[in-house]
């Protein structure tokens, strides 16, 4: 019968998640083992969870409708105006203990930018005033404290003052700058400038995607870098099969925005605007079509390659973002392998991924035979409904629910 996008969201992604709302100390319970489905109601809350899960609640209001979808969203962003706000010195913490106090106070760039995305969402959910501003205000911290001549830096302490360690810099490379951050502002601004066509943002986005195509872009091996040095410069033999997919079509919907952000307040594309669209949904088909050929295998897509070691894992969010960046494909190319390669991934979420489980979800990670990461937890602060249920979200939207 072939995959529903909109029963699986309504049976198995939604239920999971509002089984986690917590009512005392507000938000989302932070933590489940995988092996038993405990959930560990004392573990710290990622900021970036809510943040996530804020954007999910009001994408699904959005897209399916729905009061308890609403009143959803509105806990999340409750919990996020509430605890996660560093009222003295701006920005968001990374994370909050159980109660809601700050547990780790580090301004992640990353960070700052999901909480654009989710408030985003909310207001064009709500048209809530206050949620635009605050997102406003994240915007005005990335561009004041996070970006350089040369891009976007990574993180600080909580009073902006020294550069920390990053929480994306984790395969063990120290790195001033990251194709995942750059990735995941551009994304934010998008969401955004849908949200409010404001000059500063359509111009913040637009100088964004020239770094995509003048910095993350290697035409020679037609991927994305992944690490970088101050001014740019790639510092890293890395390929992230799981970021150059949902790069694909990720940046080319943020190309579109940007488009449509001119061709409303101007009613024509600027000369410079639309020679930019050409280059970068040639860069995203290139993408694509390197991933369908280099990552695409058993019809699942591998992790990553780091110098001559492949990550053979099937991450979840690397399989729901792969069946996005195929679809997307497809959609621009009529090219069926595209299509037929999305199909294979789902084959392989459905069959492999999804915990089959009563009150579960997916699975973190599965290898090759398919047997699934039972080690991992299947939520913590990385682990939620963002790319699993945007996958079955824009399905819905593009026209493609059944697959």
């Amino acid at each position: 019968m072939g995959f529903n996008a909109k029963e699986h969201l309504e049976t198995i992604i939604i239920p999971y998640w509002n089984n986690l709302k917590e009512s005392k100390n507000g938000g989302f319970y932070g933590y489940v083992s995988t092996k038993d489905l405990q959930v560990h109601k004392d573990e710290d809350k990622g900021v970036i969870l809510h943040s996530r899960i804020l954007w999910f609640y009001s994408t699904v209001y959005m897209t399916l409708g729905g009061e308890a979808h609403l009143q959803m969203a509105t806990h999340a962003y409750q919990f996020i105006k509430n605890y996660c706000f560093d009222t003295k010195n701006g920005g968001l913490y990374w994370m909050v203990h159980s109660d809601g106090t700050p547990a780790d106070s580090t301004k992640n760039t990353y960070n700052q930018a999901f909480g654009i995305y989710g408030l985003s969402a909310y207001y064009q959910a709500t048209k809530n005033p206050e949620a635009l501003e605050l997102a406003y205000s994240l915007f005005s911290t990335i561009e004041t404290w996070c970006r350089d001549s040369y891009g976007y830096l990574e993180a600080f302490d909580s009073e902006w003052k020294k550069e920390v360690e990053s929480a994306i810099c984790d395969q063990g490379i120290v790195a001033k700058k990251s194709m995942n951050t750059i990735l995941h502002v551009l994304e934010a601004y998008a969401e955004l400038l849908v949200a409010d066509t404001h000059p500063a943002v359509q111009r913040a986005l637009q100088r964004t995607l020239e770094l995509v195509r003048d910095k993350l872009y290697n035409s020679e091996e037609k991927r994305f870098e992944v690490f970088f040095d101050e001014k740019m410069n790639s510092i890293a033999d890395y390929h992230s099969y799981g970021h150059d997919i949902e790069s694909s079509w990720l940046v080319d919907y943020a190309m579109d925005v940007l488009e449509d952000s001119y061709i409303s307040t101007q009613s024509y594309i600027p000369p410079q605007v639309r020679k930019l669209g050409e280059s970068i949904r040639l860069i995203d088909s290139n993408l694509a079509d390197t991933i369908r050929e280099k990552a695409l295998v058993s019809g699942g897509v591998l992790y990553q390659r780091i110098g001559e070691r492949v990550d053979t894992q099937r991450e979840w969010w690397a399989q729901a973002e792969a069946v996005l960046g195929f679809v997307n494909e497809y959609s621009k190319n009529n090219d069926n392998r595209f299509l037929e390669a999305a199909k294979e991934v789902l084959h392989v979420i459905e069959t492999q991924l999804v915990d089959k489980r009563p009150n579960s979800e997916w699975f973190r990670s599965v290898d090759l035979d398919g047997k699934p990461d039972m080690e991992s937890p299947i939520t913590e602060a990385w682990k939620c409904p963002y790319h699993n249920g945007r996958m079955c979200l824009e399905l819905i939207n593009r026209g493609f629910s059944t697959l």
